[in-house]
């Protein structure tokens, strides 16, 4: 690493830095304002467990909004070395801003890669150590649409073991008009295809409630299919993401919520690095005055816009509206082209 380098380099740590730390304290705030889960996990274990509950909440937050605090940071630090000169000078001295993008690509790289890969999984497993459960209202139970041979039926549950394979308390109410039959069954397990009801009752209209020890209801569902279903696809790793990916999820809805959330991991470095070209493209040239206010509002606007698409696409991937790697990816790409054009625009003497 060169002086030059190292300057680029340390001016726009900060600022980012800066920005960084300025949204994670709003958004810190943003999460404070939530006082019934705030009052209710002091009751738990104290005030340091529901400030750890907010902290956690604004980190993973703040993730997602990488892409803007990443382009702001990167404006607010090239203005900083425009304000001094040193841009002037480096560019003065033969460096292209090529060279000069150098070490600021390569950090955005890092910085990405650290957020998907190191910080999100941190915060991920924060969450589920902390008994945030205990603040929701988790009492509502849960239902699920479910086929198999038997025809359409609708599962209810008071509850799920962590596997997500195992329920307690099971209903299930069978749709079909020539069938009208409801099960009812202290557990449910799922292996092999169906649900494995433990300690069952049917009950059917024209005949009395009949008690099965053992009873299989075939289903289409698979284990993947369930740990999607009951965590969400944006709680899971990246590693949890891989192994899902890689197992059989028969919901077409729920694999593109996986595909999508795997993809978007895998997106954000090649996202902050448009971040990086935008803030370059706006605010790079040289200028015989300090007036940059009309760059800077360009490129911060289309920096939300690139935050705005990058989150309709991601909502659309998650619905399976649009194809996953197009929703994960596109956005990136859509920003690497924009600093680009406007650099190459820029560097060839016309603007």
């Amino acid at each position: 690493m060169t002086r030059i380098d190292w300057i680029i380099l340390r001016r726009l740590g900060a600022r980012i830095g800066l920005v960084v730390l300025v949204f994670f304290g709003l958004l810190c705030l943003v999460e404070s304002l939530d006082t019934w889960r705030f009052e209710t996990l002091n009751k738990i274990g104290g005030p340091l467990l529901a400030l750890a509950a907010i902290v956690n909440g604004a980190a993973r937050t703040s993730i997602g909004t990488l892409a803007v605090t990443v382009l702001v940071g990167t404006i607010i630090g090239v203005l900083d070395l425009q304000v001094r000169r040193e841009l002037t000078v480096i560019r003065a001295t033969g460096v292209s801003i090529w060279r000069v993008l150098r070490m600021p690509l390569i950090g955005a790289v890092i910085l990405g890669c650290v957020a998907a890969f190191v910080i999100a999984p941190l915060t991920l497993n924060v969450s589920r150590i902390l008994p945030v459960s205990a603040a929701r209202t988790s009492g509502d139970a849960i239902w699920l649409e479910q086929r198999g041979a038997d025809g359409p039926y609708i599962l209810q549950a008071e509850r799920a073991r962590t596997n997500g394979t195992t329920l307690d308390r099971v209903s299930l109410f069978f749709t079909d008009p020539a069938a009208r039959t409801r099960i009812e069954a202290e557990q449910a397990r799922l292996s092999a295809g169906a649900w494995e009801l433990t300690n069952a009752v049917r009950y059917r209209a024209d005949s009395a409630p009949e008690s099965l020890a053992n009873v299989r209801v075939p289903t289409a569902t698979t284990a993947a299919d369930m740990r999607v279903r009951l965590t969400s696809a944006r709680d899971l790793t990246f590693g949890e993401l891989v192994n899902v990916v890689s197992q059989n999820v028969a919901d077409p809805a729920l694999r593109s919520s996986a595909i999508t959330s795997l993809l978007r991991l895998l997106a954000l470095p090649v996202l902050l690095t448009g971040s990086v070209l935008i803030g370059f493209a706006f605010t790079s040239g040289y200028r015989r005055t300090n007036k940059y206010g009309g760059a800077v509002l360009y490129g911060v606007v289309l920096g939300f816009v690139v935050y705005v698409v990058t989150e309709l696409a991601n909502r659309s991937g998650y619905a399976g509206v649009l194809d996953p790697a197009f929703a994960a990816a596109g956005p990136a790409f859509v920003a690497i082209v924009i600093g680009l054009t406007v650099l190459l625009y820029k560097e060839d003497g016309r603007a």
